[in-house]
């Protein structure tokens, strides 16, 4: 019997809501609750009659903690699911720890204001003392590491696709696969096509600043940082077929180099169309992406709050996406002093998850996780006290839940070359 409050109504919270009334042994109740009632409202009616899970919504703003407190202190949930936005990480963790509950995210924490003084003094010594210069890190919430050990709850940092799968992948291959591990490449590919000129799979503001930001990876135990899509790899990927992939800064790499002992290099790839490439340098040559407002006619504008309100909703593409993702992790290391190759990975496909949920793969692939995750903390198979990146669970009920829950896994032991 447990009760989960998800907090965030988007594209991939709808999903994750619809795969946790899909186990309702598990989840018996549920609070929806959004800044737009109205979403978690729709959805419920839409759920009823489908399921025997409890379900109601409330209003919440999730920038204040007190409306957040308040909210978890009515609604009196086992595990708090933030399925919002990265900006909204922290203020949901202190809110958690006011109220003595466990807490999980698909995200790791960035700010919304990039310009904030205070905010920029801290990142700027990171960019020094690390090496990158993303803006996002897990640095904000490692903090909270000793204030949850001490109040014996758990914050499960990350658990949608990549960051959370991926990095299960990696502590299951660490677990049955290699004596060592050297390195590790983490491949994201969607293969497809939703027939807008541009548009982004999951919200634009963070979707973009991801990609158009300075590509790093780890070598050696050091930080590598270089201009953004500068290294490219072609790969051809199971079920998708060859496509073009780009070295990005992903969140994932920060905790493994901490958590995979002995590693020597990191990398993560994402698959781009040279249309997406086009649009986004565009974009980013006018402006376009800035976080910093601007005067337009008498009133301030975001820039990159403005592109998102022209783009295409993210959770209104899956109706016309077709195609696969395919998404894993290649591995090089020792197994019984042999050098070794290990790949593993997930082919989904747009259509079916369509056909199951009302969603395209993207959301798929990081809402399924979440409620797999959300299952490992409720079922006590995750039980240990502070602030977890997923690799730092046993891995395999994990993937057996993914396995079951439309998410299954792909082997493959045969070499297999990025360079």
């Amino acid at each position: 019997m447990s009760k989960v409050l998800v907090i965030g109504c988007g594209g991939v919270a709808q999903v994750a809501i619809r795969k946790c009334a899909q186990r309702s042994e598990v989840f018996t109740e549920m609070c929806i609750a959004s800044r737009t009632k109205s979403k978690c409202d729709a959805l419920a009616e839409d759920l009823k009659g489908t399921t025997p899970m409890k379900i109601t919504t409330a209003r919440v703003d999730a920038d204040k903690v007190d409306e957040v407190i308040a909210l978890i202190r009515d609604c009196k949930p086992d595990l708090v699911m933030n399925i919002a936005l990265p900006y909204q990480d922290l203020t949901i963790m202190d809110a958690c720890l006011a109220c003595g509950v466990n807490y999980m995210d698909t995200a790791n924490y960035e700010p919304e204001d990039t310009d904030d003084p205070a905010w920029r003094e801290i990142y700027e010594k990171r960019c020094r003392e690390k090496g990158f210069s993303a803006y996002f890190d897990y640095s904000w919430q490692w903090a909270f590491r000793e204030r949850f050990e001490k109040a014996g709850l758990i914050a499960l940092l990350g658990c949608g696709f990549d960051p959370g799968v991926t990095q299960a992948y990696c502590a299951y291959a660490q677990k049955h696969e290699f004596d060592q591990i050297d390195t590790i490449d983490i491949l994201d590919c969607n293969g497809g096509d939703h027939g807008y000129p541009f548009a982004t799979n999951f919200n634009p503001e963070v979707n973009l600043r991801e990609v158009s930001a300075p590509g790093s990876y780890i070598e050696n135990g050091k930080w590598v940082e270089i201009p953004a899509m500068s290294i490219k790899r072609e790969y051809d990927f199971d079920q998708v077929g060859r496509k073009d992939m780009y070295l990005l800064h992903h969140e994932e790499l920060e905790s493994l180099a901490e958590n995979i002992p002995g590693v020597k290099r990191l990398r993560f790839f994402m698959t781009f169309g040279q249309s997406y490439l086009t649009h986004m340098k565009c974009l980013e040559n006018v402006g376009m992406l800035s976080t910093t407002p601007v005067s337009f006619e008498g009133r301030e504008i975001v820039p990159i709050k403005f592109l998102k309100a022209l783009l295409p909703d993210p959770a209104s593409l899956g109706p016309r996406t077709v195609g696969k993702t395919n998404i894993g992790c290649i591995f090089t290391g020792k197994k019984d002093g042999k050098e070794k190759t290990y790949y593993i990975y997930n082919v989904c496909d747009h259509q079916a998850c369509y056909r199951e949920v009302k969603s395209q793969a993207i959301s798929y692939t990081t809402g399924v996780p979440a409620m797999c995750g959300a299952m490992m903390l409720l079922t006590g198979k995750w039980n240990t006290p502070g602030v977890h990146t997923v690799e730092e669970f046993d891995p395999d009920p994990f993937l057996e839940a993914l396995d079951q829950n439309g998410l299954p896994r792909s082997e493959n032991r045969a070499p297999v070359i990025v360079e």
